[in-house]
């Protein structure tokens, strides 16, 4: 079994693969003071509620935005599963090519969804991704990663209204009944959430007027189901795209052909 782990700014995402298919999967808190020993105990104390048995997690592939965490999750892998994880990163084998300015500055979770996305979606395809920031990434036909563009993320837009404004509260990020707000809360939940829908039907078509093709379009992360209930700009929803992705790799990077 592989053991997947995509260590995000706001949340840890873990998978679990046997062969192909993700038989379990958790979400945690991010938190850059925990030690490997205290992930370990969460982790190991989280696999058999779903079944699954430490002694048969024979690999880990890991993506990391969090520098700090990287090397704690690197001990994890090999003090408490004894097996050497794949980190994505400079030399490894993705299956789509950088032609970003600086490739080392494209972060490791945006090659791995742009790897998922062109190897289940095929190119040219556009990857939307809800996490502590909206990103946006393109992918060429041939499955070459050309850019993207990353915008503040709902819930960081949401925390910074409340904190930067002296009179405006935290509200539930749901869509309200109409976008002309007929109190405050609902005002707040219109400007948030339509706004952001907004931003992103914007930003997608601004994207597809520089590409070429039948441009597919993918979201994933957090609020992507959300969001796609107010929109149509969407032609899939694969919130395990990340995970997907770190198998890929690891399986590219075994010399194997990766499983469908």
């Amino acid at each position: 079994m592989l053991l997947a782990i995509d260590v995000g700014n706001t949340n840890i995402t873990m998978g679990v693969f046997e062969d192909s298919k993700l038989v379990a999967t958790w979400r945690m808190a991010t938190d850059t003071n925990k030690m490997p020993d205290e992930y370990a105990i969460l982790i190991r104390n989280m696999l058999p509620l779903k079944d699954v048995q430490t002694e048969n997690i024979t690999g880990v592939s890991i993506c990391s935005v969090v520098p700090p965490l990287t090397q704690v999750f690197q001990e994890l892998s090999n003090s408490y599963f004894k097996v050497d994880p794949l980190v994505v990163g400079t030399g490894i084998k993705t299956g789509v090519r950088i032609e970003y300015e600086n490739p080392r500055d494209v972060g490791s979770d945006r090659v791995v969804d742009a790897a998922a996305a062109y190897d289940i979606y095929g190119g040219p395809v556009i990857i939307v991704d809800f996490g502590t920031a909206t990103v946006f990434d393109a992918v060429s036909k041939d499955g070459t990663y050309i850019g993207g563009a990353i915008a503040s993320g709902i819930n960081l837009t949401a925390q910074a209204l409340y904190e930067r404004t002296a009179q405006l509260r935290k509200v539930e990020l749901i869509p309200p009944k109409t976008a002309i707000g007929r109190n405050t809360t609902a005002s707040i939940q219109s400007g948030i959430f339509y706004g952001h829908v907004g931003m992103v039907e914007a930003m997608v078509q601004r994207f597809k007027k520089e590409m070429s093709g039948n441009v597919k379009v993918v979201a994933t992360g957090g609020m992507a189901r959300i969001i796609d209930q107010e929109t149509d700009i969407f032609d899939e929803i694969n919130t395990d795209l990340t995970l997907i992705g770190l198998r890929l790799i690891y399986e590219l990077n075994l010399n194997t052909e990766p499983k469908k």
